[in-house]
């Protein structure tokens, strides 16, 4: 296990790498130069000013050299300095991670719970009347756009019927404590997790019953009915742990994508997480900022691979540990 563990850490650290360097030369290539828009809010119109800008943050240098100086940061644990905000890198995306995590958490567990429950109920109804509305009520949401959901959630659920909060992370100027704040922030929670939620609901739902659709036709389910258990047990315990190897797999590969979900959920709602900071930082050019979130965010995808080969050997003991 730790042989395996320490193989996997090794990978990942050169895949972050390459995933460093490529994302550099990407946002480099993209049209717009952080001086001059710094320049250009300041109301300077100076080239000799612009100049100075490029100067203080290294933008004049090489672009072989700027990159040697970042990668030999991110060795260090440094991500950079922000241009716009005038902070640490690593200090803006501390202050927002806690936020992302609690929002994509929150989401990924209710679309696997969901998916898992309605999966499970479609398969052991299958080509009824059940099936079918669990089929079409997971593919709506699935076809229906992030954005048009979330803002039909706040017409309906904040404007209509005044049930939740429609926009950020608390009650401003609230200063609830204790179990009032937790309270605040969970109802201010449920719409964009609901919305990010539902999106990749329908996913599982699909895979799941895919999955134990198939398990159920194999020998063993044949034999466990043979051997007279009831169809509860066989269904919990035969078919739908069999199935869920797939939905593993595949939940922790979207894991990661929940954070790319996240940009425009945050943005709707206005939630102070990182998918609004690489928002707000790729429309103001502030390139270590940006390359910072994009950082953090391929480790959590990295992570979340990790976790999910960790998981196989729960969900099924007899996968071996391998390269």
């Amino acid at each position: 296990m730790l042989s395996f563990v320490a193989q996997r850490l090794i990978k990942a650290i050169i895949v972050l790498l390459a995933i460093v360097v490529l994302n550099f030369f990407l946002i480099r290539a993209a049209p717009g130069d952080p001086a001059t828009v710094m320049a250009g809010e300041a109301g300077a119109t100076d080239e000799l000013f612009v100049v100075q800008l490029r100067e203080k943050f290294g933008l004049d240098r090489p672009m072989h050299e700027q990159l040697f100086f970042y990668v030999k940061g991110i060795v260090t644990f440094d991500l950079g300095f922000s241009f716009r905000q005038q902070m640490p890198v690593s200090k803006l995306i501390l202050d927002r991670l806690p936020a992302t995590l609690l929002l994509t958490g929150t989401a990924f567990m209710i679309s696997l719970g969901m998916g898992v429950l309605l999966g499970g109920m479609a398969a052991r109804r299958a080509g009824r009347w059940t099936d079918t509305l669990i089929t079409t009520f997971s593919m709506v949401f699935y076809a229906t756009p992030l954005f048009w959901v979330s803002l039909m959630g706040i017409l309906l659920f904040s404007v209509t019927l005044d049930w939740l909060p429609s926009f950020g992370y608390e009650t401003v100027g609230a200063g609830y404590t204790g179990l009032r704040h937790v309270a605040d922030v969970a109802a201010h929670l449920v719409l964009p997790a609901t919305a990010l939620g539902l999106f990749f609901m329908a996913t599982y739902t699909r895979m799941t019953r895919a999955s134990m659709l198939e398990v159920s036709r194999l020998d063993l389910v044949k034999t466990a009915r043979a051997k007279g258990l009831g169809d509860h047990v066989i269904q919990r315990r035969h078919v739908l742990r069999n199935a869920l190897l797939p939905v593993v797999t595949l939940a922790g590969l979207q894991a990661g994508t929940l954070v790319g979900g996240a940009v425009l959920t945050e943005t709707v709602f206005a939630w102070p997480g990182i998918g609004r900071l690489m928002y707000d930082a790729l429309i103001q050019r502030d390139y270590n900022l940006l390359l910072g979130v994009f950082v953090v965010s391929s480790a959590m995808v990295l992570a979340f691979n990790l976790i999910t080969d960790l998981i196989y050997r729960l969900v099924d003991p007899r996968i071996e540990m391998s390269t």
